[in-house]
Formats: C-alpha cells, sequence, structure tokens
C-alpha cells in the first residue's frame, strides 16, 4: 500500500494506528430493522481482538447447531473493536441465554427474532472512529488535507487487509493461475486479491493522472450505493452535477472474461494496466470471473475530527460497504 499514489500530495503527519483495539472502533450499519419474528435470532455483538469467523463458529457451538446456520454481513477488523451482526438458526429451538456466552472478549448486546439469514455484504455500510496516535507533523497541513477529504474523498483502493499477511495472497494467486491447487474457500480469498491488484493498478494510475475523481474519454460510471453502472457516453452538463453531487462516480474494472465496457482513454488505460499483470488477467478469465466495475472515488460522509491531545487525532466517519477505513487515514498520516 505504500507503493499506491496520495491524492491529496504527501501526508502531513507520521502516526500510529491500532495503538489498541479500542482505536479502531466500527459499527455495521445494516440499513434496516429485525422483523421481530422468525426462527433466526438476529443478534447484535460486540467484539475485541477477535476473528469474525471464530465468533461465528463459535456462536453456533453455544446454541448448539451447525456453524451453516450462522450467517454475518462481513469480515471485520480482528484488531479492532466492532458491533456487528449475526443471524443464527434456531429451527423450532428457544433461545439460549446469549449473556451467558463464555468469551470475555465477546459480548452479545441485542437479540431479536428475524426470518432471514444474514447474508455476505447485506448492509449498508459501516461507521468507523478511528484514534491517531503519536501524530507528529503540520497540524495546518492535517487539517487542509482533512478538509480535501471532506470535499473531494479519497482513491477508493482496495486495503492491505485484501491482500492477506505482507501482501502474499497475490504470489498465492499467481502460483495457482499456473497450476498449485487451492481448496474452495481459499481459490475465493486468491481471486479477490488478484483482482483488486489489478484494481489498485489501474486506481493508481488515474491518481497520477489527476483523473480519479474526474472522467476520462470512454468513461464507465458507477451508481453510489449499488453496484450498477453504465456508460460510456459524452460528458455533459448533467453528468457533471451528478459527479459534484456524489449520485455518481468515474469507475474502475473488476477483471474478468472478455473486454472491459471502457472505450477510448479510460479503455486504454484499463487494457495497459492488466497486460501488465497478464498472468493475473488470464487467469481470471479463466476462472470465468466477470468483468465488473467498481468507483474509483470514496466519500466518507459525516466527517469529522478532532485533537484529543497535541498527539492524538480522532476521526469519525461513515463508509459504505466494501469500503476501507485505512484507505482514509493514509492520505493524512504514514505509519
Amino acid at each position: 500500500m505504500h507503493e499506491l499514489p496520495y491524492a491529496h500530495g504527501t501526508p502531513p503527519l507520521t502516526a500510529q494506528l491500532r495503538a489498541t483495539p479500542e482505536d479502531f472502533i466500527v459499527e455495521e450499519i445494516l440499513g434496516y430493522d429485525a422483523e421481530g419474528t422468525g426462527e433466526h435470532a438476529l443478534l447484535w455483538v460486540e467484539k475485541r481482538g477477535a476473528n469474525t469467523d471464530w465468533v461465528a463458529r463459535e456462536l453456533a457451538r453455544f446454541a448448539g447447531v451447525p456453524p451453516a446456520a450462522v450467517g454475518y454481513a462481513g469480515l471485520k477488523d480482528r484488531h479492532a473493536v466492532t458491533r456487528q451482526a449475526f443471524t443464527v438458526q434456531l429451527a423450532g429451538k428457544p433461545d439460549p441465554d446469549w449473556s451467558a456466552f463464555p468469551h470475555a472478549e465477546v459480548k452479545v448486546l441485542a437479540a431479536t427474532r428475524h426470518n432471514r439469514k444474514l447474508k455476505r455484504g447485506a448492509l449498508r455500510g459501516n461507521r468507523f472512529v478511528l484514534v491517531l496516535r503519536d501524530a507528529q507533523g503540520d497540524r495546518a497541513e492535517a487539517e487542509r488535507v482533512l478538509a480535501a477529504i471532506a470535499a473531494r474523498g479519497v482513491p477508493n483502493y482496495f486495503g492491505e487487509q485484501r491482500f492477506g499477511r505482507e501482501g502474499g495472497n497475490v504470489a498465492q494467486a499467481r502460483a495457482m493461475f499456473a497450476g498449485r491447487r487451492v481448496d474452495r474457500d481459499k481459490r475465493s480469498f486468491l481471486l479477490s486479491a488478484a483482482r483488486s491488484h489489478i484494481f489498485n493498478g489501474v486506481l493508481a494510475a488515474r491518481v497520477e493522472q489527476g483523473a480519479w475523481d474526474t472522467p476520462l474519454d470512454g468513461e464507465i460510471w458507477s451508481l453510489a450505493g449499488s453496484r450498477s453502472w453504465f456508460g460510456p457516453e459524452p460528458f455533459d452538463a448533467t453528468l457533471a452535477e451528478r459527479l459534484a453531487k456524489g449520485d455518481i462516480h468515474p469507475s474502475g474494472s473488476l477483471w474478468g472474461q472478455g473486454e472491459p465496457p471502457t472505450t477510448a482513454a479510460a479503455g486504454a488505460l484499463e487494457r495497459e494496466v492488466a497486460a501488465r499483470d497478464s498472468d493475473l488477467a488470464e487467469g481470471l478469465a479463466a476462472a470465468r470471473m466477470d468483468q465488473e466495475r467498481r468507483p474509483l472515488r470514496l466519500l466518507p460522509r459525516h466527517l469529522s475530527w478532532r485533537w484529543l491531545a497535541d498527539d492524538a487525532l480522532e476521526l469519525g466517519f461513515e463508509l459504505p460497504a466494501g469500503a476501507y477505513a485505512t484507505v482514509v487515514a493514509r492520505e493524512l498520516a504514514q505509519a
């Protein structure tokens, strides 16, 4: 991640993120309420320093149901305090005493009945509160960058979590495409890492051109809050107004089989970047992944900040599902 270009200049601060789990707080925004009836228990769970998959397995064990009966909308950082929803299918069984869940690092804060299992990705977004510790640098410049982030957003890079320990998932994806066998669950992670690597390369090239939040000829537009996209079509006053309002964003390719829908300058750039990692691009096509799109621009909502001390800066904001808080923080501070 440190090699990817910045949108707002060299970060003005150095700081430590995640000095403690309490310095990285994440809360899911589902965008809907529990029905109040049904065979699933919808749980609101707070975890500290715990892995989402592990929590799901322990909830299943505690409720006496198979692991497949537990659902959740998204994986959350282990080195954090996170509040997220899980469903547990009880199928005629009464609710256990969730307050007796036997792990100190996990608390079931609330339980309500629901009629559907939570599926991956079924959330509107996440709310974050981050604290940057040992912050050193130009505070006036930091304020300028924060104002720029509030006005223009940041490049919507995939964060380092997508690439595994020391970025090793991309190398493993290359090995998989070269013939190494991997299990089904790991295959999914490696395919995602390969797509994310190509996307980050496209976005990096657009940042270097100053075109991550403005269109190129042949642009494909992503609709905010949706996986839908449209274009290419001539950039006119209507599109300019929608871009300014955050209703649409320039997009980059999530690589797959066939050709990306971009044309002209946007299409040439995507094909050039994919050609640099031809083994990944060809592997994704052979795996029959579809060509999809991801916004190049990320607009944090309700961005706020305050200095807790001379060397401690607190940030608060909301992001849509699939976006990374760390790519907001990296524009402001280097580790």
